[in-house]
């Protein structure tokens, strides 16, 4: 974990107009093209040098800790992101919002604050924000003011530069763990329980195609990432996504991105010409970064056409709405066709919904696993809940607290757990996961 410099200490005028007069006399006296020649920290080490020189021909004390401060944001300037490096670099913080060049927010442990660092001025911004977009290819100004991104690390980056911007240029930045994450590590954060990790490590073990249901930052692709664990290293897997953020750890992966279209307008390649295009690549599982849109219908039938096991995540703030959202976004497909064979299409292919939610103290959670039981007389999907938080309270900090509640009707999926002989497994799961149902984590509290 990178510390924040100076995060807590106002900088003295005397360092501010040293720091901006090093800066521009650098750009005046080193060679650049030889210097972008140099390692990173070849470069560091020359440009320590270069601050040292410059303060003493400036008559400027500055400490040693001050030189290589100033010395790693001048780095950080010519070939990183500027003041964005310390924080990516920060593995506490998972969410970097940029405001404008004076207000950066980072998000730590759930929660929202203030930076300590700045960007120049909108000029420092732009720059930045251009040199992002830049880095793959694409470009972001005036007349192409949106741009999705990803930096080396897989971090997802959104920026909005003006006019679009009214305040100046937006970065928004999601960063991953560099860790893998697991199903047991999010146990042991609170996210869900022991036995509802072996349920969700069983169905993806028994190629189930699961929809992972939430909102913005609620966790789903690092839920989407653990459950792909679970997946036999001999099966290929093929990928599709807007923006590359999936960390599959299998060997035989085929990763698909997007393409918007340049500045003619051609070119363009959406999420549902690579669905098409992954159907005829052999996958034995298909993985869908996010469904937003007309790819819904061609995911559903390459469900419905022997891809078991096949996932994705979609924007919903409960597992009943997921149902919805597929619905209308089969609709949105162009197909004109009858809701209960819409229905019965959905019913078909999904077989589960874990619903991923942040709770409004920063924690995530599963709240929902959800299985897709079939179509009801009504004509409308039925399903049952194999788990189900169930908030109790808060503590004195402001902490929810509660239980996860298990169904006390079997597993419609038993009769998959069978061919893979995990069927009994299943059931002592259940069973044991029945019997802390009058259990919940509240009572450490009183």
């Amino acid at each position: 974990m990178a510390a924040e410099p100076n995060a807590l200490v106002e900088e003295s005028p005397v360092l501010t107009l040293f720091r901006k007069e090093a800066y521009e006399a650098m750009l005046s006296r080193i060679n650049l093209a030889s210097a972008f020649k140099l390692t990173p920290v070849e470069l560091r080490e020359e440009i320590e040098k270069f601050i040292s020189d410059f303060s003493q021909e400036k008559r400027v004390q500055i400490t040693k800790r001050e030189q290589i401060g100033i010395a790693r944001e001048l780095v950080d300037d010519m070939i990183g992101l500027g003041p964005l490096e310390v924080l990516l670099e920060d593995d506490t913080i998972s969410d970097i919002v940029v405001n404008g060049p004076n207000q950066i927010y980072v998000e730590r442990s759930g929660n929202m604050q203030l930076a300590s660092v700045k960007f120049r001025d909108d000029s420092h911004l732009m720059q930045i924000s251009q040199r992002i977009a830049n880095r793959i290819g694409r470009r972001v100004d005036t007349s192409s003011p949106l741009c999705d991104a990803r930096l080396p690390d897989g971090s997802r980056v959104n920026i909005v530069v003006p006019p679009i911007a009214l305040d100046g240029a937006s970065i928004s930045i999601r960063k991953f763990s560099k860790k893998a994450v697991t199903l047991e590590k999010l146990a042991a954060f609170g996210s869900l329980t022991e036995e509802m990790v072996k349920v969700l490590q069983i169905a993806s073990t028994c190629a189930l195609n699961i929809i992972i249901s939430g909102g913005t930052g609620s966790g789903k692709t690092t839920l989407l990432n653990a459950l792909s664990q679970m997946i036999d290293p001999k099966e290929r897997i093929v990928t599709c996504e807007d923006a590359a953020e999936l960390r599959l750890q299998q060997p035989h992966v085929v990763r698909l991105e997007s393409r918007p279209p340049n500045i003619e307008g051609k070119g363009e390649i959406t999420i549902r010409d690579l669905v098409k295009n992954a159907l005829r690549m052999r996958p034995d599982r298909l993985v869908i970064g996010e469904v937003r849109g007309s790819e819904c219908i061609d995911m559903l039938q390459a469900m419905n056409t022997g891809h078991d096991g096949s996932m994705s995540t979609l924007h919903a703030n409960k597992a009943k709405e997921a149902f919805f959202r597929l619905e209308n976004m089969v609709a949105m497909s162009g197909f004109n066709l009858p809701s209960e064979i819409v229905r019965a299409q959905i019913a078909g292919a999904v077989d589960m919904i874990i619903q991923a939610e942040r709770l409004h103290d920063g924690s995530r959670k599963i709240t929902e696993i959800v299985e897709v039981t079939g179509v009801n007389e009504r004509g409308d999907i039925s399903y049952q809940h194999l788990f189900k938080f169930v908030p109790i309270g808060e503590t004195a900090e402001h902490k929810v607290f509660g239980k996860f509640e298990a169904c006390t009707d079997l597993p419609v999926f038993l009769d998959k757990a069978i061919i893979y002989g995990l069927d009994k497994e299943l059931l002592a799961i259940m069973k044991t996961a029945l019997q802390q149902n009058t259990q919940s984590n509240y009572d450490e509290y009183y």
